[in-house]
């Protein structure tokens, strides 16, 4: 018997099969093959029809089971993992009313500014409103003051998986974790905020029932169930954001527990055993999707933009012409840990959360033209992205979170050498790499929730750790050195803004 885990994301949809016995993949999918559209009216928008995620979905699943060789009627359970903050609009007949503003659009950035402001900040942030920004709570604050005839008609707002799992069971549902991810979910009293909902005049009616993250959330319709490929009746048992769920797959459950990627933007996500805030927002902080009234685990999120995309463009732009990623690796190891004093802040990719939403570009430090070159600057893209991170994760530190172990897949920027002996040098954290994906997570997250396995221990037993990154001492010194130089510089550009 299997498990399907489905993740809709804004460049695909992938999907993937796992035995439940062995927790071993099967099979995994994705569609469409070339990355999927996203419309931009104007500058800063972001929209995609969510009709297409379910096209899309279809092909993907259509293609892992044709790979795995299953049935369909095999197929037990099924979890589901999206792209957070968007906002998808349907009527009374669950028709949808516009394309879905995805998590990119930064139309609604002045609504969440304002709401910030007027619900008070303390307010906002003790009660882990965060800093209501860009969220799905302000950019239904837009359509409300933009498109009245649209939110005239509106029955429920949901997000992205929410409206998946509709289209699959016919049930309007969300989670405590996507209410408090599109920041409606009030920490304090462990309900819907009725500041927030007051403040932009939204009817309560708005929100959908919650139902809870791991367990039964509905049941295949037969006509669905064909269009899939899969069995009438088979139940959806799992939904949660794309970063949780990405900490469900690498088994980041628990306080201090620390899940990271290295994308185009980077993201170290830790979990929290206590409901407490940056006081200057630099991080935001959601339900976990083991959260609960009884026992705090919250999900304290950190994004910097300027990640991976640093890196890709030093390999268009400076490394010489058609060389790979594992040869730029080699290349950056040419020169010692510091770049001999060369320093890159990587924030070039748009305004920083973690630096109180300035935007201060991409910047070379200390060049000299006699000493440094490609090999120099290939190294030290690759330290600023870890500086980076470690900067941002000692903000997460001065919450409460204590960085033991990272736990990564084994993809993107953690492919490199220089990047993982950087991480662990300069945080004195264990990274442990893993063979997963989000599909998958998804998939055992159905397992959990269906009962099939006891716990999460039991549903990630099988997780397969490929590789363990220890700190080392002298090198550490070296990359802690490189760190201070490199703040510095950071500070510099900070106090002139």
């Amino acid at each position: 018997m299997c498990l399907l885990g489905c993740d809709v994301g804004s460049s695909s949809v992938k999907a993937s099969i796992v035995d439940e016995e062995t927790g071993q993949v099967l099979a995994s999918d994705f569609y469409p093959k070339e990355e999927a559209l996203i419309k931009a009216i104007h500058p800063g928008w972001a929209e995609q029809d969510p009709e297409s995620w379910w096209t899309y979905l279809k092909e993907a699943i259509k293609g892992a089971i044709a790979q795995s060789g299953v049935k369909g009627a095999d197929i037990k359970a099924i979890g589901i993992a999206y792209q957070m903050h968007g906002l998808v609009l349907v009527d009374r007949e669950k028709q949808v009313l516009r394309p879905s503003i995805i998590w990119c659009d930064s139309r609604a950035v002045p609504y969440g500014e304002r709401a910030f402001k007027s619900i008070g900040e303390e307010t906002c942030l003790s009660h882990l409103l965060n800093s209501p920004g860009n969220f799905t709570a302000s950019k239904l604050a837009w359509v409300k003051e933009h498109e009245p005839q649209v939110y005239e008609q509106v029955y429920k707002f949901m997000l992205p998986g929410d409206f998946i799992a509709m289209r699959m069971t016919g049930e309007i549902a969300t989670t405590v974790s996507g209410l408090s991810e599109g920041i409606f979910w009030d920490f304090r009293t462990n309900s819907v905020s009725e500041e927030l909902m007051n403040y932009f005049g939204f009817r309560k009616d708005l929100v959908p029932d919650i139902c809870p993250t791991f367990g039964v959330q509905g049941e295949l319709q037969g006509s669905v169930a064909s269009e899939l490929g899969l069995k009438k009746g088979t139940p959806v048992t799992y939904r949660a954001g794309d970063q949780p769920n990405n900490a469900l797959s690498l088994n980041v459950l628990n306080p201090g527990e620390i899940a990271a990627t290295g994308g185009t933007s980077g993201v170290v996500y830790g979990v929290n055993g206590t409901v407490n805030y940056d006081r200057l927002s630099r991080v935001n902080t959601f339900a976990h999707v083991n959260h609960s009234a009884e026992k705090t685990r919250l999900g304290v999120l950190l994004c910097i933009n300027g990640a991976g995309i640093l890196n890709s463009w030093i390999k268009r732009n400076v490394a010489p012409e058609g060389i790979s990623y594992p040869e730029l690796n080699d290349l950056a190891t040419t020169v010692p840990i510091g770049s001999e004093g060369l320093s890159i802040l990587p924030f070039g990719n748009g305004a920083e959360r973690m630096l109180q939403n300035k935007q201060i570009d991409c910047s070379v430090h200390g060049l000299n033209f006699n000493i440094h070159g490609k090999a120099h600057l290939a190294r030290a893209a690759q330290e600023g992205i870890v500086f980076s991170f470690k900067y941002g994760m000692d903000i997460m530190n001065e919450m409460g979170i204590d960085i033991d172990v990272i736990r990564a897949g084994n993809a993107n920027l953690f492919l490199s050498p220089i990047f993982r002996e950087a991480l662990a040098g300069v945080t004195g954290a264990v990274i442990e790499l893993y063979d997963t994906n989000g599909a998958v997570g998804a998939a055992k997250g159905a397992g959990i929730g269906a009962g099939i396995y006891r716990s999460a221990e039991e549903a990630f037993a099988s997780l397969k750790k490929v590789g363990v990154v220890e700190p080392d001492g002298l090198k550490a010194n070296a990359y802690c050195g490189a760190f201070d130089l490199w703040r510095e510089h950071l500070e510099k550009q900070l106090s002139n803004q």
